[in-house]
């Protein structure tokens, strides 16, 4: 099957009878491959690997070489779905011409196109990528590069003027040339109106069921980061106590010799055994 592009996410609008858009994280060649497996549309690089990957508390700590570095992986496996790569904090803040820059070194990691967070004040910078050729998701709503300034992971537009600023927010990156926009962190209420008045197609993670689309971090759908737990989470494995099940096997067989046994190890044969002396008890004659 050919790979998913810009375009082709671009026109899967749920009203228009596009089935939902389905959009994973995978930071590697291992979940990459399994994202592609699994049949999902997207895949997203997403700058979530600070916290989930390198052990950060948040997403600032990443920087465009950690993303490329990431992307890279993912790429290598050339997948199906559509490969997006987070630009990380401060990559797209200082200026036009080094937002370009850093778009364009993840593209030539392997990305297909690239996200950053932001409403109208980052549409300049959405038009100069745009401009080079290179396609743009949004992101609005709880934006985690913004937490600072949010006072933590809290959920966005719960009031009615907050709300119609959201819409507003997200027209403009829609006129500014986004191909898609991620809603994460609103009520579900105002994700529908958004998703109701943009002809792009949004992308929900704690938006409720109205978007045309939704996204989770790999890790929290497998189990294998339970730690934290999220309300919009919904976890499909317990990768994470199924695996230190598995390493504590290992290690009992290991302390009591069960591990390797004589099928898991290779033998000499006995002729060659024999010319070097070699007896049962796996030391030399004398």
């Amino acid at each position: 099957m050919s790979t998913v592009t810009a375009p082709q996410v671009r026109r899967r609008k749920v009203r228009a009878g596009a089935e939902p858009l389905v959009m994973v994280t995978a930071y590697d060649a291992p979940s990459a491959r399994m994202a592609d497996e699994a049949g999902v549309d997207l895949i997203l690089v997403g700058d979530s690997l600070a916290m989930v990957v390198l052990g950060y508390d948040d997403t600032l700590q990443v920087t465009v070489e950690d993303m490329a570095h990431h992307t890279a992986a993912v790429a290598r496996t050339r997948p199906r779905p559509l490969v997006v790569a987070d630009l990380p904090w401060m990559s797209y803040h200082l200026g036009v011409d080094e937002t370009v820059r850093n778009a364009a070194t993840l593209m030539r990691a392997g990305a297909r196109a690239v996200k950053l967070e932001g409403g109208r004040k980052r549409v300049p910078h959405i038009e100069a990528i745009v401009d080079a050729e290179v396609p743009v998701m949004g992101h609005l709503g709880l934006t985690p590069q913004s937490l600072h300034q949010m006072g933590g992971f809290k959920v966005q537009a719960k009031t009615s003027q907050a709300a119609l600023e959201l819409v507003s927010d997200a027209k403009a990156l829609e006129a500014a040339g986004c191909f898609s926009i991620v809603l994460e962190g609103i009520p579900d209420s105002v994700a529908r109106m958004v998703t109701e008045s943009l002809d792009v197609p949004t992308i929900g993670i704690g938006a409720g069921r109205d978007c045309d689309g939704q996204v989770l971090v790999f890790h929290d759908v497998l189990g294998i980061e339970d730690r934290i737990a999220p309300k919009f989470v919904r976890r499909y494995a317990n990768l994470a106590s199924d695996g230190v099940a598995a390493l504590s096997a290992f290690a009992a067989d290991v302390r009591s010799g069960a591990f390797p046994n004589d099928d898991e190890s290779y033998h000499m044969s006995s002729a060659e055994a024999d010319a070097m002396g070699l007896y049962g008890g796996g030391t030399i004659s004398g």
